[in-house]
């Protein structure tokens, strides 16, 4: 097996921030509840399941947020592909209501995550973007 270099180890370590931990359990939880009732997979998850949880875990440990990571719904920074943000929708369309009698307290915590505020992009977004030459001429430019 090779070696793993010491970026993906410090992304994997990530995932053991508790709010990473609890939503990637979240995710795995929606997945099998989805997985079972629309694919009738008995145990684990199916191949197409499987990729996306594996995505999503990528995904997840990759996050520039890091624990301070909102919702996907709130994030300012989409990183999933159109074909798996579609897809995950869909599970969750169908396993989020059904968590809140199987899992409540990840139901419960999903929605309380949801809820908070968006923290600012990282790396230098907070910073306000300078208006180009042109505009800048513009606006110094004096009135008539």
């Amino acid at each position: 097996m090779p070696a793993m270099g010491k970026h993906a180890e410090d992304r994997r370590a990530r995932l053991a921030a508790p709010r990473l931990a609890r939503e990637l359990k979240t995710i795995d939880v929606m997945l099998r509840i989805s997985c079972r009732d629309r694919h009738g997979t008995a145990v684990g998850l199916c191949e197409e399941c499987a990729a996306l949880l594996d995505y999503a875990k990528r995904r997840l440990a990759g996050c520039p947020y890091g624990a301070e990571k909102p919702t996907c719904a709130n994030c300012q920074i989409h990183c999933y592909g159109p074909r798996e943000r579609e897809q995950a929708r869909e599970m969750m369309r169908y396993a989020g209501p059904r968590m809140m009698l199987r899992h409540p307290y990840l139901a419960m915590m999903h929605v309380v995550d949801g809820r908070r505020p968006a923290p600012p992009k990282p790396r230098g977004a907070s910073r306000p973007a300078e208006p180009s030459p042109a505009v800048s001429a513009l606006l110094s430019s004096p009135k008539r």
